[in-house]
């Protein structure tokens, strides 16, 4: 099926040994391919880890937002980096992008940096430079804001009522710093924005990715789908129509994270459309050179790790822990 990535998750991870022969076996079946892999993660800090307990728990964005040092949050974002890279991962679905500007939202909470527009600009811009200088890709989230739903998208379709003037006053800020940044993916939430496309959910949504995304704000790096196999889609869509919908408005990149069979219907949906002609070879061209673009700008390679200094990490780790709890 020609997988270009993967993504893992805390159910499959049980040490530090494992996790790096896991993705070794991975690159080891993907030698013959000139394309490396994506090897992907949610490793945010706080509670959205998915790094087995060997490394000591980072604390959540929000207490960085607190210490309010840039050059903490840098550090921060080069710990994070370090630890992924250390077992072979080289893509991280982090710093969250999200204000938290509603204290009734059930999914964001202290993921985010704080409920001001500029303490989640200067702190998650330099936790996505850490984890950068990591050579570690970061995927900043969730476009165009999550922070102020009252629903979380993992269980069902959250809705936002607001319009353009107002998201560009307050949730698009980060994101428009970040574009300005060079920031390099950019992970579409599924959230409801009557006032920009009353039909369908920001990641199904031309108008919120091609035309707000690409054109007014200029984005021209990678794009990717929160979990296709989330309950805002899964209960609204067929997995097959919702991952078409991704690819015409816009989307790069398909997460499907649960079920092999959705990744097969998908796939083969994919290559339906093509033949209808609903969906271009052209386009689909576009997206590979921008995804082929990103892995040779990284000098990504499937590339053999020989066990990881644990030690050194977790000392570097608790120096930085030390440091923020003076």
């Amino acid at each position: 099926y020609k997988v270009g990535g993967f993504i893992l998750f805390k159910h499959n991870i049980s040490n530090a040994d494992q996790a790096t022969e896991l993705l070794n076996s991975l690159k080891s079946l993907n030698k013959k391919n000139p394309i490396p892999l994506f090897l992907s993660i949610d490793e945010e800090g706080g509670r959205v880890s998915r790094l087995p307990n060997t490394f000591p728990k980072l604390p959540p964005a929000k207490k960085i937002g607190k210490v309010n040092d840039e050059s903490i949050s840098l550090q921060y974002g080069k710990i994070i980096g370090k630890r992924i890279k250390s077992l072979g991962f080289n893509i991280n679905f982090a710093p969250v992008l999200d204000i938290d500007s509603n204290p009734n939202n059930p999914v964001i909470g202290d993921r985010a940096f704080g409920s001001d527009k500029n303490t989640v600009i200067d702190h998650s811009l330099k936790v996505m430079e850490g984890i950068n200088q990591e050579g570690i890709i970061s995927v900043v989230k969730h476009f165009p804001g999550h922070g102020d739903t009252n629903l979380d998208s993992h269980v069902d379709l959250p809705v936002i009522e607001k319009d353009l003037t107002q998201l560009e006053e307050l949730e698009l800020t980060p994101f428009i710093e970040a574009i300005r940044e060079g920031v390099d993916g950019i992970m579409v939430a599924h959230i409801l924005f009557p006032k920009l496309d009353e039909e369908f959910p920001s990641t199904l949504s031309e108008k919120i990715i091609s035309q707000l995304l690409r054109k007014r704000l200029g984005y021209e790096g990678l794009i990717f789908s929160d979990d296709m196999t989330m309950g805002a889609i899964m209960k609204n869509y067929s997995i097959e129509d919702a991952a078409s919908r991704f690819l015409k408005a816009g989307g790069d990149i398909l997460l499907i994270c649960h079920g092999y069979e959705n990744h097969i219907k998908v796939f083969e949906q994919i290559k339906e459309e093509v033949k209808k002609g609903n969906l271009s070879e052209g386009e689909i061209d576009e997206k590979l050179y921008r995804i082929i673009g990103i892995k040779n700008r990284y000098k990504l390679e499937d590339k053999i790790l020989e066990g990881i200094d644990l030690e050194l990490l977790n000392s570097e780790t608790q120096q930085f822990l030390d440091k923020i709890d003076q």
